[in-house]
């Protein structure tokens, strides 16, 4: 797994941060949204204005620490990125890519 993108959170709920792959290089917000049914994101992705993902709420069942499970997708991209937005240290939180 690869650290793809690194994000801090206001109080607001609102991520803002950078994703960078072969393919993307941008500045990205998470944005917490409304759901209107159980299987509907609890974030969306943004790059500027663009819609490029989602992201659901998850809790580990290890550690019971919470975490974003993310889809992001754009067509630059030969698939969609699966991955967890996950703290780190010091507030920062850090995108990992999984396949």
């Amino acid at each position: 797994m690869a650290q793809i993108g690194t994000f801090t959170r206001d109080e607001a709920g609102l991520y803002s941060g950078t994703i960078r792959t072969l393919t993307l290089n941008v500045k990205a917000a998470i944005r917490p949204v409304e759901r209107d049914n159980d299987k509907a994101p609890d974030h969306r992705v943004f790059a500027g204005a663009v819609e490029i993902g989602a992201g659901w709420t998850k809790v580990a069942r290890e550690t019971g620490a919470e975490y974003l499970s993310m889809k992001i997708d754009d067509p630059s991209l030969p698939a969609p990125i699966y991955a967890q937005l996950v703290q780190g240290d010091g507030g920062e939180h850090r995108l990992i890519w999984s396949r």
